[in-house]
């Protein structure tokens, strides 16, 4: 793991507090400082097997992935309800259950959409995308159907992408890593590498941009990306994108339709190795990031703040860091499309005991701010600590 990164300036590190283990958020929390005053971390669940994602219901009650196959529902209580009817996934490397999308008209259709990993036709496993109905009593997933899968033939257990959110307009987008096959993510032939775009029955809308397009896939929104794990609607309407780089260049951004964003002909960063990364950082007709990371965090969550308790950070950006242990709140005034800022220029980094490996944020139902953690293997929840 890389050694830890220390603030300064706008990057500034947020004040530690005592580590919190116990299981009810009243029997222990702990206070940071943040640019917004005071904030309050909070377990709500504890005792998670490599938790994926979180989804918030209606009623109050939450969705949580863990990669290994399982579904829970927590309604508030100290019990974890395990969901039935979850797909078979194939849990290998990177790859299981993944991401979990709760769609806005889920009142209606009671509709649950979940990305995973399969095993493909021939070997290998693959990106996927279903769908199934929650249960009144909230216990299984009904009639749970694959509605996509990636073009087979990609091996190895690594960069399966796999956040999912809703558009503006009801569409869902899925991202998929271009799976270590780096030349993939150049390919409009395969899905390796890209962001796909359909309709909420797995359809493919008539005004994607590849529709037509001779040797393309029709369901690719946008491509030339390595493996991105955050994906968020903000609240202007924009989606956001952040993806990891390889030994730096790690990106934010703005998802737009037929965009290449270049992997692996540009990059900010070098490969392991140390060798530079295709031509460098600059082609034309590929896409400057907004933001970039040198050296690398691994971003991993994403969350678009409304500004629903903290009015100051509306439109904000929230990312999690699997290896620098932190939240990073980007500060999306100070971006322009395609500027490629570098961190810190635009950057606070919430830290605390708590935020080992933050696998996702989300923002609740009421503005609040959660969070995953896989090194604590728990659920917490950031409010203002008043």
């Amino acid at each position: 793991m890389p050694p830890r990164r220390h603030a300064t300036g706008l990057f500034a590190r947020a004040a530690l507090a005592g580590l919190c283990l116990l299981a009810l958020p009243a029997a222990g929390q702990t206070v940071i400082d943040s640019s917004a005053g005071p904030l309050r971390i909070a377990p709500m669940v504890e005792g998670l097997d490599e938790p994926w994602a979180v989804g918030f219901l209606p009623d109050g009650a939450m969705l949580i992935t863990e990669r290994a196959g399982r579904l829970w529902r927590h309604d508030g209580t100290a019990t974890l309800q395990e969901v039935t009817g979850v797909p078979e996934v194939a849990a290998v490397g990177q790859g299981g259950l993944l991401d979990i999308l709760i769609p806005r008209d889920f009142v209606r259709t009671r509709q649950v959409y979940l990305s995973y990993a399969v095993d493909q036709r021939g070997g290998g496993q693959g990106t996927a995308l279903g769908a199934g109905r929650l249960s009144d009593d909230g216990a299984r997933l009904e009639g749970f159907e694959r509605l996509f899968e990636m073009t087979p033939g990609s091996s190895g257990g690594r960069h399966f992408g796999s956040r999912i959110a809703e558009g503006p307009d009801g569409h869902i987008f899925l991202t998929i890593g271009e799976r270590g096959d780096r030349p993939a993510a150049q390919d409009l032939a395969r899905h390796n590498g890209s962001v796909i775009r359909l309709a909420r029955d797995g359809s493919v809308p008539a005004d994607n941009p590849f529709v037509g397009v001779e040797d393309a896939r029709d369901g690719i929104w946008s491509y030339g990306h390595r493996n991105p794990q955050g994906l968020a609607l903000g609240p202007d309407g924009t989606l956001w994108l952040h993806e990891h780089g390889a030994r730096g260049g790690d990106e934010i951004n703005r998802l737009r339709a037929g965009v290449n964003y270049g992997w692996p002909v540009i990059a900010y960063g070098r490969h392991y190795s140390g060798a530079r990364i295709g031509e460098g950082t600059h082609r034309e007709g590929m896409a400057q990031p907004d933001y970039y990371w040198d050296p690398s965090i691994a971003p991993s969550g994403l969350a678009a703040y409304s500004g629903a308790l903290w009015p100051e950070w509306r439109g904000d950006l929230f990312a999690g860091s699997l290896t620098m242990d932190y939240i990073a709140r980007v500060d999306t005034d100070s971006l322009e499309p395609g500027g490629a800022v570098a961190a810190p220029a635009a950057e606070e980094a919430l830290e605390a005991p708590e935020t080992g490996r933050v696998r996702d944020v989300a923002e609740g139902p009421d503005g609040a701010l959660w969070f995953l953690s896989e090194t604590e293997g728990a659920l917490y929840r950031i409010t203002p600590a008043r």
